[in-house]
Parts: C-alpha cells; sequence; structure tokens
C-alpha cells in the first residue's frame, strides 16, 4: 500500500503501479497471470438491525474477480458471488442480519441513488474478512469518484522466503512511494492499538477484584480467628508454636482463596459463548471476538488467587499466632 499510510482506507496509490507489483520477482503465477488483486476500501456507516439508534462503521472492500484465488480461505456459504461489474455485493457471516440492508437479498447505498444488492453471504473462518462487505472493484471507485487510483494491492509469493526480495524490488523504486508488509504483521500493526486498550481494562479490573478478593480475605478469616480464639489457645498450651498456627491460617486463607478462583474461572470460561462487540480505531470498522480461555490464562488466575488468599489471610494469621493461650482460654 501507500508507504505513509497507516492502514489501507488511508492509502492512495495510482493504477498504474499494479503492473509493477503484479510483475515483481517472488510472485507466484497460476496459469501465466500473476496471483495478484487491486483492492479499494471506502468506509460506510449504518444503524443496526437491534438498535437503530446505534450506528457502527462497517468497511466495504472492492475487490477483483480473483479475489477467491488470492483467499482461498473464503468461500460462499448462502447465495452465491457477485458479478463482475454489477452493482452487487456480499456480505461476511458475522455482519450478516445485524445491520440495516445488510442481509441476504438487502440493499445499500455507497453513494445516493446507487443501491448495491446483497446476492451471498461469505465466512473466512473467523478472520477480518467475516466483518466486511465485498463488492465489484470498480462499483467502489466509480461509486466515490476514484479511478485511476486504488487502495490496495495483494499477492501470493512463490515461497515465505521470497518476501523480502520482493518487498524490496517495489519498495526501492522512489516515485512509487510503495510498501510491503506481511498480511499477518499488517493485521497486528492495526490492532495493537486495541489489543493494548483491551489489555489494559482487563488489568484495571483485575486489580479491582484483587483488592476486593484480599479485602474479603482479610475481613473472612478475622471473623474465623474471633471465632476460634479458644481453640488458638488449646492449640498454643499444646506446644504448637506461633508460626505453625500462623501456617495452619495461611493454608486454609489460600484454599479458600484458590476454591474461589476455580469457582471464578468456571464462571469466566462461559464468557466463550458469547461474543463482545469493539470499534478497531484504526481503521474505524466494528469487530466482535469471544474470549478464549487460554491455559495460561488459566494458571496465571489461580496463582493470583492463591496470592489473594496470602495477602488476605496474613495479618489474621499473625493475629492468630501473637494470640495469649491463657487470656484465649479464659474467653
Amino acid at each position: 500500500m501507500q508507504h505513509d499510510a497507516y492502514s489501507e482506507n488511508e492509502s492512495r496509490i495510482a493504477d498504474a503501479a499494479f503492473s509493477t507489483v503484479a510483475g515483481a520477482p517472488g510472485v507466484r503465477k497460476l496459469r501465466g497471470e500473476p496471483l495478484a488483486t487491486r483492492e479499494a476500501l471506502v468506509q460506510m456507516f449504518l444503524p443496526r438491525t437491534a438498535d437503530g439508534s446505534r450506528i457502527s462503521g462497517i468497511q466495504v472492500r472492492g475487490v477483483s474477480e480473483n479475489v477467491f484465488g488470492i483467499r482461498p480461505e473464503v468461500r460462499i456459504v448462502r447465495g452465491r458471488a457477485a458479478l463482475a461489474g454489477a452493482d452487487e455485493a456480499i456480505i461476511g457471516s458475522a455482519i450478516a442480519g445485524k445491520y440495516v440492508g445488510l442481509s441476504l437479498d438487502g440493499t445499500f447505498a455507497l453513494r445516493s441513488g446507487r443501491q448495491v444488492r446483497i446476492v451471498g453471504v461469505f465466512d473466512s473462518g473467523g478472520t477480518a474478512y467475516d466483518f466486511e462487505v465485498w463488492t465489484g472493484f470498480d462499483v467502489v471507485r466509480t461509486s466515490l469518484g476514484w479511478e485511476g487510483y486504488l487502495s490496495s494491492m495483494t499477492v501470493v509469493l512463490d515461497a515465505p522466503q521470497a518476501f523480502e526480495g520482493f518487498a524490496l524490488s517495489i519498495e526501492v523504486d522512489k516515485s512509487a512511494a510503495l510498501v510491503a508488509l506481511r498480511e499477518r504483521s499488517y493485521y497486528e500493526r492495526i490492532s495493537e492499538g486495541l489489543a493494548h486498550s483491551v489489555q489494559a481494562l482487563g488489568q484495571l479490573v483485575t486489580l479491582i477484584f484483587a483488592c476486593g478478593a484480599v479485602l474479603g480475605a482479610t475481613i473472612t478469616m478475622n471473623e474465623a480467628i474471633a471465632r476460634r480464639r479458644k481453640e488458638i489457645g488449646v492449640l498454643r498450651a499444646l506446644g504448637f508454636s506461633a508460626l505453625e498456627v500462623m501456617l495452619a491460617f495461611l493454608v486454609e486463607s489460600v484454599t479458600v482463596a484458590v476454591v474461589g478462583a476455580s469457582i471464578g474461572v468456571a464462571v469466566a470460561s462461559g464468557l466463550s459463548a458469547w461474543e463482545f462487540t469493539i470499534t478497531n480505531y484504526s481503521t474505524g470498522n466494528e469487530l466482535a471476538f469471544p474470549f478464549k480461555p487460554a491455559m495460561a490464562i488459566v494458571m496465571n488466575s489461580m496463582l493470583l488467587g492463591a496470592l489473594c488468599g496470602v495477602l488476605g489471610g496474613l495479618l489474621p494469621a499473625l493475629r492468630a499466632a501473637c494470640t495469649n493461650p491463657a487470656v484465649a482460654m479464659r474467653v
């Protein structure tokens, strides 16, 4: 895409650059034709079907006819593919029926007076394409007056190792002002801010709940020790040391905390059945994703629960350890 553009939406490239990119070394050919596609992107805003007052950004991608050869993971699951040159479009499965006009046989307007009909629904296996509308490359360009320009180009290379040579061959021409990125690297870059926001929010919520857990453990253990002062006094009188008493209550506190963490992890795992909607401000596109628990996250949660048990039970355990057996047994 354009070398100083952050995302495809901001990129504008002259049509003439396509032949340079398609003919660059390393580009795979199928029946003598390079596996390369031109694309034009535009953002449109539509109300949600469930809540008409909520307006969301949807990315419309104008694609070439060979797009399914470039992206074999994309397949039509309902309806049919859009005809070349026709005012037709296909939509990702993740947005089908969720926005006004974006359903099979529905219509939307790229510009006033030009309606585009939805003729198919596609699925890309959960990638970002599932949240896009695909129509003809020239349909987008003519609707918005972009004749002679495009947003980005995508090519398939002979091998991953061919990327360095491919990138060098097109970036060395400063007049074209292009930059080459691996597709995965591009999506990681434009999702970086979103990922950091979600992580920061998660860490803030974790800190708040952890403080609440520590306070709850402290209150619970203080109450338990207050009710068992005589038992503590008997243990001290029988020869149990202050350290042993303290460790006994710490173990109890940690056990209760770990049980609580286990219940919390089990409940949180149920969130994978729901999708959460958020806007990627790098592209303006609205995305939905589930929270899928990973083993590392589960283990960290259990360890954090145990730590909350230690911190919450430490002061009460010290108080129990300092109990005078003679005084406690007279209570």
